[in-house]
Parts: C-alpha cells; structure tokens; sequence
C-alpha cells in the first residue's frame, strides 16, 4: 500500500471521498453551492482543484491501487491563534464543527478520512492515521485532533483503537440527508 501527495487530477474522487467521510454534510453544502448545470460532485471537484483553502487537494494524501484512489485524507495544521469570528456568516450546521475546533488551535486536524466502499477492511484507514501522525511529528506538532459523529461508532472503535479520546461534544445540527444525529466529538492524541 502505498500513501502519496494528492494531485489536482484527483480533485473528482476526492470529492467523493471527501463526502462519505462527511457523511453526506459536504454534498448537501455543495447542493447549496451549486449552479443550473453543476452537480453537488462537481462543486466538490472544484473546491477540491483550488491551490487554497482547507479542503484543497494540497492538504491530502491518497492510497491509489491501479491508478485509482480507493483512499484519502485530508488534513492540515490548525491556525493558532484559531479565531472563530462570527459564526451568524457560517451556515449552522457546520456552527459546532467551527466550536469544536477552536478548542485544539495549532493541532495537526484530521479533517476527513474514507476509503472507498470495496477496499475497506484493508486497513487503509489505519495507515493514512499513522502516516498524519508522522507528517505532524516532522513539523514539530505534538497535539492530533478530529471530529466524529458519536453515533458513527466504526469510526469512533477505530480511533479510540489509536489511542484518540473525546475532549469535548456538540450537538449535531441535522441537514436533508444526515446519516448520524447525536454529537460531534473532538477527539485527541498526544504524540511524542
């Protein structure tokens, strides 16, 4: 298995992967994105093509087999000082994700981890956590963190499995299509 720096090219699958990961969340803000002739998928692709921004596909890394990616995460080193601003500009279901956040500034963020639906269970997951944890160790970040849905309780086994703990809760927001209800939890871990 190999993990590699994403390329613009892979913007479409990142997309989609991106989505799963978001359990439909990121679909239903790029619906609300869209134009008369673009697909949420396409408005996806099209953040995800950009140089900048947090979901660019500068800040992923994808697990490829045959030239396909079957894997993806994105991630990146949270602002510190993290300023919140003012969320009444920030549609309200992403509200509590923004809360959540500002609790761990300057922490190597795990913003979203998929593998594609036929790969799983080959632990490409475990590998893209691991291979965050080295990336933040090189750049001299002690403090990993991430947000799940406290219902999506594969996810949850598989970074409580790493040794990540819940810091702090929220409720969810639901959306048109929410998988979860529940809470998001920040989870950590301290790295050496």
């Amino acid at each position: 298995m190999h993990i590699e720096n994403a390329r613009r090219e892979d913007a479409k699958a990142l997309a989609y992967l991106v989505d799963l990961a978001g359990e439909g969340l990121p679909r239903y803000l790029w619906s609300e994105m869209m134009t008369d002739e673009a697909s949420p998928y396409d408005v996806g692709a099209q953040r995800a093509s950009r140089d900048e921004g947090a979901f660019s596909y500068k800040h992923a890394r994808v697990v490829c087999r045959d030239s396909r990616v079957v894997g993806m995460m994105l991630s990146y080193q949270l602002d510190d000082p993290y300023v919140v601003g003012d969320l009444k500009s920030i549609p309200k279901v992403i509200q509590p994700l923004i809360q959540l956040e500002s609790n761990v500034p300057g922490s190597w963020y795990i913003n979203a981890i998929a593998t594609d639906e036929s790969f799983r269970g080959q632990g490409i997951a475990k590998r893209l956590m691991e291979d965050a944890e080295t990336t933040a160790q090189e750049r001299g970040i002690h403090l990993m963190s991430l947000i799940v849905a406290s219902e999506n309780t594969a996810a949850k086994h598989l970074y409580q499995t790493l040794g990540y703990q819940c810091q702090a809760s929220l409720p969810v927001i639901l959306y048109p299509g929410s998988l979860h209800g529940g809470d998001w939890e920040l989870m950590t871990k301290q790295i050496i």
